[in-house]
């Protein structure tokens, strides 16, 4: 693993961590979209089919899993806590979201690498994840109510997709045959969102 793809992990469990930070000490989350939560917690549960199945290594596992946790887990404070949801403004996070779901696994079953379904499931992944923050910047837009660590954590996702973007760049030079477009096509949109 080289720095580049470390410093994204980290990055990005920094932006999951603000976010519960959020969420579990101060019992709001207001200016946090649901919508996108559940795309996230879709995201992580396709992409990761392989968990129980392809052992790559103790720290790729242990990621799966705390990435997997804490999306659902988001998704159920803010759904459920009896003093989070009362802070979730349903009015205002009114982003279709189930309409990037369908154009997402369509997209995954014309362009993968692979027609199986784990490689299907782990490309709409890919795809979804790209656009998956869309509710969240309409709902900062809408409501102009952009908090300290509301902002800190969509810095981080902004962050961490850039250094994602470093670690591809890395690999090509360092790799030989490491060319992953549909990866570095859905990393690099979602970077520009």
């Amino acid at each position: 693993m080289n720095i580049f793809r470390l410093a994204g992990d980290m990055t990005h469990l920094a932006s999951v961590l603000v976010l519960l930070l959020k969420i579990h000490t101060i019992k709001s989350c207001a200016g946090i979209s649901l919508k996108t939560q559940e795309l996230y917690a879709l995201v992580f549960a396709t992409r990761y089919l392989d968990l129980f199945t392809d052992y790559i290594s103790l720290y790729n596992t242990l990621m799966k899993l705390v990435f997997l946790g804490s999306s659902f887990s988001i998704v159920w404070y803010i759904r459920h806590h009896k003093i989070v949801r009362r802070s979730y403004d349903k009015e205002q996070d009114t982003f279709r979201h189930y309409f990037l779901i369908i154009p997402c696994l369509l997209l995954a079953l014309l362009i993968n690498e692979r027609f199986t379904f784990k490689e299907v499931m782990w490309t709409f992944s890919l795809y979804l994840e790209a656009v998956a923050i869309l509710p969240q910047l309409v709902l900062l837009q809408r409501t102009r109510n952009i908090d300290n660590l509301t902002g800190q954590y969509v810095l981080l996702l902004g962050a961490y997709r850039a250094l994602y973007i470093l670690n591809w760049i890395y690999r090509y030079f360092t790799q030989p045959h490491y060319v992953h477009w549909i990866t570095w096509i859905s990393g690099l949109v979602q970077t520009l969102l």
